[in-house]
């Protein structure tokens, strides 16, 4: 009875996933432009500038607030290029795609495969948490926090961005947890988040010191002092361990195999909240299997 429970429990976990994949797609999208607009308009405001007088951007112009309403509700999901807005039934996560034969109904345009596959993604992680934690509520506070970690990975590969509108409200919910010692006791959790925050902020003074560059963004700050303000400061050297070697090796091939132009940084917090997410699941082991090879 109790591997029928947690069986269901992870297919609905994955039929949830796909439906919340198909909005972060959305959220991928809209959030950064939402952002550049309101940092746009603050600018103007602060110069005295007028809308209508300020140089044309089209990125940030096009449907802007005063014509049309942009956020992560409206206006409705449409074709890009030749503006048809999408049916319902045309908008099933991964189905319809497959339907379509991933093109446009109305224009036969190609729809990026990242779409299926971040709705793809989000349902097998979202299995994967369900399976791991059970028919509990660390499962469902687990399964908010990888669909905030999915849309703040893509962001940053597309933006170099970490919205502060998504990494401080998990912050503190994390915190709010450790109330309830859902993962961790509210002692570890405060220090894990100063411990988090203070660390990176180090490396990047020092960094910056000793090479006159900036080596990451404060949102890696916040993303960490996140996560340890959700697991405890006793996860702290694993997801550092992890992130600084993924990242390592994946930035050496990407210069080595894709030549990338070593002068172009590289995002961290992908590897930082795939990391993260890790610990999330398996810091338990992954703590002892690393102080029984250190020998501690």
């Amino acid at each position: 009875m109790l591997l029928n429970i947690a069986t269901l429990f992870s297919v609905l976990a994955g039929v949830i996933g796909l439906l919340v994949g198909s909005f972060l797609n959305v959220v991928i999208y809209r959030l950064p432009i939402m952002m550049q607009r309101g940092w746009r308009k603050e600018c103007l405001d602060y110069l005295q500038i007028s809308p209508e007088t300020a140089p044309a951007d089209d990125a940030l112009n096009a449907g802007s607030a005063e014509e049309e309403p942009f956020n992560l509700i409206l206006p409705l999901s449409r074709c890009p290029s030749c503006n048809t807005p999408i049916k319902p039934y045309q908008n099933i996560p991964v189905i319809s795609y497959l339907f379509l034969s991933g093109k446009c109904a109305k224009c036969g345009c190609r729809i990026s495969m990242r779409y299926p596959i971040i709705e793809a993604f989000t349902a097998l992680a979202s299995i994967v948490v369900a399976w791991h934690f059970g028919y509990t509520p660390q499962a469902v506070f687990a399964l908010l926090l990888t669909w905030s970690l999915i849309a703040l990975i893509f962001i940053d590969v597309d933006h170099q961005l970490l919205p502060d509108s998504i990494t401080l409200p998990m912050l503190w919910l994390g915190m709010c947890l450790s109330l309830f010692n859902v993962y961790t006791d509210a002692h570890a959790s405060i220090i894990g988040a100063v411990a988090g925050y203070t660390a990176l902020w180090a490396v990047f003074h020092l960094f910056k010191l000793a090479t006159g560059k900036e080596g990451m963004g404060y949102g890696d700050f916040k993303l960490l002092a996140l996560f340890g303000a959700w697991l405890g400061w006793q996860y702290l050297p694993i997801i550092i361990l992890l992130s600084s070697l993924v990242g390592a090796v994946i930035g050496v091939g990407m210069i080595i195999f894709v030549k990338h132009d070593h002068n172009v940084p590289i995002p961290f917090g992908p590897y930082l909240a795939a990391a993260g997410w890790i610990a999330l699941l398996w810091g338990n082991d992954l703590n002892h299997l690393y102080l029984t090879t250190v020998g501690l």
